[in-house]
């Protein structure tokens, strides 16, 4: 594994589910939003929609359930829930030990679908956020994955090639992200990181 990693100039790590264990936080915030709101709390389906901003996720549940849900009203909800919850956010084995095993040979970047003020919260709380070069968040791009914005930008402000990065992501939305990018991806599966190159 470290073998691959070696020819990338760059990693860049999407942050919910792959660097940070937070997607049962996620999901929990996003059940007391569906009780709120009355719509029906789908965990498989909400998960799958990982590294999509809260409120395009909201847009989502519209489309799904044919609601008319306000989604700023339905992703505000959601981020307060998620802000209260205190016990989220330890670094998950797998990745972290790559982040620290290069950290200081490699240009190091985070790619999330969070928005910058819970991104950066939780990437201090897990005292990682001194190890970044680079952290691209919801705010900082107008399309979000599977669009390769997140990821293109964070190759440019490292001032890397983007097929000399490599992505580390946790689901299919990513991936398509890191491919559409032109970017190689190492998927978080069970635990275990897993290599999906570009097929070229």
């Amino acid at each position: 594994m470290l073998e691959i990693l070696k020819q990338y100039q760059a990693f860049i790590f999407d942050m919910d589910g792959t660097l940070l264990d937070t997607m049962p936080g996620h999901l929990k915030a996003w059940q007391q939003t569906a009780s709120h709101f009355g719509f029906p709390f789908s965990q498989e389906w909400l998960h799958s929609l990982g590294g999509m901003p809260s409120y395009k996720i909201a847009a989502e549940v519209n489309s799904k359930y044919t609601m008319s849900l306000d989604p700023i009203e339905v992703s505000k909800y959601k981020m307060a829930s998620f802000a209260e919850l205190d016990d989220i956010g330890e670094p998950i084995p797998c990745t972290f030990d790559v982040l620290n095993h290069f950290y200081g040979v490699k240009k190091l970047a985070v790619g999330t679908g969070s928005q910058r003020n819970s991104a950066e919260r939780l990437l201090t709380k897990a005292r990682l956020i001194d190890m970044l070069d680079v952290v691209v968040t919801a705010s900082d791009v107008d399309n979000h994955k599977p669009n390769p914005d997140t990821f293109l930008k964070a190759a440019q402000d490292m001032q890397v090639e983007p097929k000399q990065c490599i992505v580390f992501e946790d689901t299919k939305l990513g991936l398509q992200a890191a491919h559409a990018a032109n970017m190689d991806c190492m998927m978080v599966e069970e635990g275990r990181l897993i290599f999906y190159p570009l097929e070229k």
